[in-house]
Formats: C-alpha cells, structure tokens, sequence
C-alpha cells in the first residue's frame, strides 16, 4: 500500500507530495500514456513478490524465535535471571497465595 502524506509532516522516504507529482509527470512524459499501466502493473507484482520472498526467508530464519532468546540471554545476563526461573517463581507465588486463601477460608 502506497501511503503519502499531504503536509509537511511525515514522508515517504524523504519524498513530499510535490516532489512524488513532479516524478510522476516527468514518468509519463518519458514513459507514455499507453505504457505508464503496464508499468506500474509489473511493478507492484514485482514488489509483492519480493515481499513474501522476504517473508520466507524469515520464516526459515526463525527470526521471531531467535529475538526472544535474545532477550532472554539479555535478561539474564542483566538480571540474573533466566525466563523458566521467573516462569517457575511465579508459579511458586501463585500456588503459595492459593494455599493462604484456601486455610482462610478454612
């Protein structure tokens, strides 16, 4: 999806809509009129196509996988913990606070 902002606030790769117009002018003047949608055609083929390629080779790399045991490497060395102790500290802490409620109730 091709988003462009009509202030002067964000752009698109440092490009405003004025300068996207002059683009688009001087590429049908060079271009042509009768070639302009065949382009512009292939070209958003071509950009979906390098998008799921890009997807795939995530996918294979694990990458969503590979930054949480980063960051679980990085909490560890910081804080001295690693994710399954805090996992099993909670579990710790909830099962002591269900055995208070349970002699409370008692």
């Amino acid at each position: 999806m091709l988003r462009v902002s009509l202030g002067y606030g964000d752009y698109m790769f440092g490009i405003g809509m004025p300068e996207l117009i002059v683009i688009l002018v001087v590429a049908l003047i060079i271009i042509g009129p009768k070639k302009l949608p065949d382009l512009a055609k292939s070209l958003g083929k071509g950009l979906a196509e390098f998008r799921r390629a890009t997807d795939d080779v995530k996918e294979s790399l694990n990458v969503d996988q590979i930054k949480n045991e980063v960051d679980d490497f990085k909490d560890s060395v910081l804080y001295g913990k690693k994710d399954h102790e805090t996992k099993s500290n909670d579990r710790k802490a909830e099962n002591t606070i269900q055995d208070t409620k349970d002699e409370d109730s008692e």
